[in-house]
């Protein structure tokens, strides 16, 4: 016996013994075994796997946390996983070209696009998501699809048959876990291993049979499936087994042991894991086998009947009317009423709603029952359909939008074929006359509310759309849907409407045409109309003038409408129609008459939206019609309030919650204009800045030396300032830098270089090509530039010349001489330029009348002296003001003490300061008598009031 095992009872001894007659062994064993335990201490927690098996385990980790934050919408956390992911996939490149891609790989890929374009299209969960996930979705939906590009084999044969890929992969993962555990085996092939030890399941035979049978089973590497499930299941026997153990060895044996048992918990807890895994495997494919049989065979009598998503699905429609019941008026309008009890209710499936309502109308056709009761029904499947989204911010589904535009025009078919049909708000539910009978049918309803609420929802789905997409495009073609109804609604209101109805309608019409360029009717205005290519084109063309029916419907909202809302919209929109049209003199004129500007302040926000609309309208049409000042003052509000965007409904600037609430901002949006009624906002700031080029440059030129010069536009000046600040100016970019540029030549009086800046290939597309007649504008602008480059010139360096003659002046640039002479004309009769015209010569005489640099210095200083005294005598007025108080208590004679007493100081204090007055009127007087009295009478007409 040894003597490791001498402290034992005899009991022990015997076991050893019968253990050493069993199993010799040689000399050294018990030291190996014991230096053997030694080295599994120190790597207790070390596991030797292969290299593929790290990095796909770093890759389903990864993926787990992916599809964890899928499942909470976690948008930057999935971001962040994926760029990570993308990392170590790169890393395992190597694995991947000797492996393959992986499945559960492609199959992450396949998911994470699907998830994300799901997301994607749900607009109200976007609506919802914080600002961070959106962004991150935008960013991880690009990169994926651009990541995807690369795998479209593997992914699309994973989408073809997703069900082979996952059992493909769970028979790789067996494969996986079958070769690392040989592995391992090979691992305890050199002597007694702590693991090998551990596998095997104790028998009732002495613990040197334990050791006899371990050392057999390290070197099988055959081991089956079965013997491994046997081999794990021992785990409780081996503690309880270990711990008597314990108990019973002592010294060095019981610590080097203890390792053994350390590492076998280990080892339990991994064979466990392996356990529930095949467990959940078996399952799933006897789940599926299940399924399979199901499907395959026919169904039990009395049997489960399989249903989705926990709700049984309605295989036949319920029925309308029990078997026999006969089908007449008064039932059918009875099962309406019970439909319509439940409308609005909650828990009521409105879809099911309006299909019953349909069902009803077609056993109505069935059974003859007559239009009256048809109409009663299209008008409440109308109104369900409206009702379907509960919420005002919501637009309609396009396969709801259809179905409304089909029941409109249906319901309107029935009403034109049959005359007998009186349909109104006005009649009571008690006096319906619905079934057949000599009697016409008496209907209570609106047709024109239901046409207006159409009109609505169609600029809601509008708004709501994105303008970029090709599904704008397609929306915006049911506009000639929605317009043809409105044209049938209103032959079908002149003949049986009242007139407020026909106004109502009318402005309906309106609405669709006031924005649109009649392109047909330039055409033919300016003789161009062709050989049409078709009937159809024939037909638009010889068709009625947009002018013609937009005159003919406001002329009788003029005459008819009661109320202010409909005539004010109409007149807004002919004003409108006008100045788009280019008859600048008509919109003027409309405008000027209606008196709209007065009291537009109290209309309500849309149609203060139309008239900021049209105002810009008219401005721009004077623009193009020459009219500089006139345009500059139309676009004068709108621009210099910084917020052009927002007053014509183009969009929401950015404000803080404080300003405007959730619930503010959504009313807002419902009022913004949708984007084909656009007005550009380039071509509309750059109208402006040219505009105020055009007159603030020769006003600067004019006025150079006038301290009180005042500003004709404030947000021009800014823009000039701005490009003065810049420290490096290269050539211009943006469409403000080239009106900029285009100011600073014009004021040296260099018109060919303002001339290029403005029009130019960059301008041409950005702002003049969008006008309809852009030749015409192009020379406008031209001859424009022209005129004022001439006048700033003139102003500029008049006290250079002497004279100068007017055939020069036409030359330089390049004007006719009589557009020239009229042009000093003017100048000289305004008493702008101090000359004289010399016709014989054609030569304009200067009168050397414009003052020198001192002599406007000496002009300033007086007027400051003047402004100083002024100051100087209210602040005075107001300190002997204080001693006054006492004179205020008798409420007369006190008042009276108290004006005589500050006349009394205030003489004495002119007579003080009358030195400072008599300077300043002395250095004025000097400087007036010098530049004569043609020019500054305006300044001695000041100098009476100095002293």
């Amino acid at each position: 016996m040894s003597r490791f095992f001498a402290t034992g009872s005899d009991s022990e001894s015997e076991e050893s013994s019968s253990a050493d007659e069993i199993t010799p062994k040689a000399p050294g064993t018990t030291f190996k075994q014991s230096l053997l335990l030694s080295d599994d201490e120190e790597d207790t927690k070390r596991v030797v796997r292969s290299a593929k098996d790290k990095r796909f385990e770093e890759l389903t980790n990864l993926i787990k946390t992916i599809r964890n934050a899928m499942k909470i919408r976690d948008m930057a956390k999935c971001l962040e996983e994926f760029e990570q992911l993308c990392r170590a996939f790169l890393k395992s490149k190597n694995i991947v070209d000797k492996e393959g891609v992986p499945s559960f790989y492609i199959r992450l890929l396949a998911d994470l696009e699907d998830y994300l374009n799901q997301l994607w299209e749900d607009k109200e969960g976007k609506k919802k998501m914080n600002k961070n996930n959106a962004k991150a979705l935008s960013t991880l939906r690009q990169k994926i699809r651009k990541y995807n590009r690369d795998y479209e084999t593997e992914i699309a044969s994973y989408k073809e048959n997703p069900q082979e890929s996952a059992d493909e992969e769970e028979e790789k993962e067996p494969e996986e876990s079958g070769s690392s555990s040989d592995s391992d085996e090979e691992e305890g092939d050199e002597g007694l291993s702590a693991k090998s030890f551990l596998k095997k399941k104790p028998e009732a035979v002495p613990e040197a049979s334990k050791f006899l049978k371990s050392a057999k089973g390290s070197g099988d590497e055959s081991s089956s499936s079965d013997e491994d499930d046997d081999d794990e299941d021992w785990g409780s026997d081996t503690v309880d087994s270990g711990s008597e153990s314990l108990d019973e060895d002592g010294g060095g044996r019981g610590a080097s042991l203890a390792v053994v048992f350390l590492k076998k918990t280990q080892e339990t807890e991994k064979s466990g894991e392996k356990k529930t895994i095949k467990k959940k495997k078996l399952k799933k494919k006897e789940r599926l086998e299940e399924e399979g049989e199901e499907e395959g065979g026919e169904e039990v009598e009395g049997g489960w009947e399989k249903v989705k998503g926990g709700v049984p699905l309605v295989k036949e429609k319920p029925k309308m009317f029990a078997k026999g019941t006969e089908i007449n008026v008064a039932v059918v309008l009875k099962k309406l009423n019970e439909i319509l009890q439940a409308r609005g209710k909650k828990g009521t499936d409105r879809a099911a709603q309006i299909e019953l309502l349909h069902a009803l109308a077609a056993i109505a056709a069935e059974n003859n029952l007559g239009q009256g009761i048809l109409v009663k029904i299209k008008f409440n499947i109308i109104a369900s359909l409206y009702d379907y989204n509960p919420n005002l911010a919501a637009f309609m589904k396009p396969d709801m939008w259809k179905k409304c535009l089909e029941c409109i025009n249906e319901l309107l078919d029935i009403l034109f074929e049959n005359s007998n049909i009186f349909i109104g708000e006005n009649i009571a539910e008690d006096s319906e006359n619905l079934g057949i009978s000599d009697q016409p049918f008496r209907v209570r309803g609106c047709v024109l509310t239901l046409v207006e609420r159409m009109d609505e929802e169609f600029t809601k789905i509008m708004q709501n759309t994105d303008p970029h997409s090709q599904e704008y495009v397609d929306n915006l073609k049911d506009e000639g849907r929605v317009c043809a109804i409105i044209d049938r609604l209103l032959d079908y209101l002149e003949n049986k409407g009242s007139t407020e109805e026909i106004c109502r309608v009318y402005l309906r019409r309106i609405m669709h045409t006031y924005y649109k360029f009649d392109y047909k009717a330039h055409r033919r205005s300016l003789g161009l109309q062709g050989e049409t290519k078709s009937e159809q084109d024939q037909e638009e063309s010889e068709g009625e003038d947009s002018a013609v029916i937009m005159d003919r419907l406001c002329k009788f909202i003029y005459a008819k409408d009661r109320t202010d809302r409909i005539r004010t919209c109409a007149i807004l929109c002919h004003i409108y129609h006008h100045a788009l049209h280019s008859r600048w003199y008509q919109a003027r004129d409309l405008m000027l008459m209606s008196h709209l500007q007065d009291n537009i302040q109290h209309a309500d926000p849309p149609v203060q939206i139309l008239y900021n609309r049209t105002m810009v309208q008219l401005g721009i049409c004077a623009f193009r019609q020459g009219m500089i000042k006139d345009a500059h003052n139309a676009l004068l509000d709108i621009q210099s309030s910084g917020r052009a965007k927002e007053l014509l409904g183009q969009g929401l600037l950015m404000r803080n919650m404080q300003e405007r609430n959730a619930e503010q901002e959504k009313i807002e949006k419902r009022r913004q204009v949708p984007f084909h009624m656009h007005i550009n906002l380039e071509l509309l700031e750059c109208v402006y800045l040219v505009s105020a080029m055009l007159l603030e440059i020769p006003y600067m030129a004019a006025h150079e030396f006038d301290a009180r010069r005042r500003m004709i536009s404030k947000q021009f000046h800014h823009q000039l300032r701005v490009g003065e600040r810049q420290p490096l100016l290269g050539p211009p970019e943006s469409m403000r830098e080239h009106v900029v540029a285009a100011s600073k030549a014009m004021k040296m009086g260099d018109w060919r270089t303002c001339h290029s800046f403005i029009i130019n290939e960059k301008m041409n597309s950005k702002v003049w090509d969008l006008f309809p007649e852009t030749q015409r504008v192009r020379e406008m602008l031209v001859r424009k530039i022209q005129e004022e480059s001439l006048r700033t010139y003139l102003f500029t360096y008049s006290s250079v010349y002497d004279s100068i003659s007017m055939k020069t002046l036409s030359e330089m640039f390049e004007l006719e001489i009589h557009t020239v002479h009229s042009i000093i004309s003017k100048m000289i009769i305004n008493e702008e330029l101090m000359a004289s015209l010399d016709q014989p010569t054609q030569t304009v005489v200067m009168h050397r009348t414009e003052p020198t640099s001192l002599q406007n210095m000496a002009l300033q200083l007086a007027e400051k002296l003047g402004s100083l005294v002024e100051n100087n005598e209210r602040v005075f007025d107001l300190k002997q003001g204080v001693y006054g108080g006492y004179f205020n208590r008798d409420q007369k004679g006190g008042y009276q003490q108290k004006q005589s007493y500050q006349r009394d100081q205030k003489g004495s204090y002119q007579q003080k300061s009358g030195a400072t007055s008599a300077a300043a009127t002395e250095i004025k007087t000097k400087a007036t008598t010098k530049l004569g009295m043609n020019r500054y009478q305006t300044c001695d007409l000041k100098l009476i009031f100095i002293p």
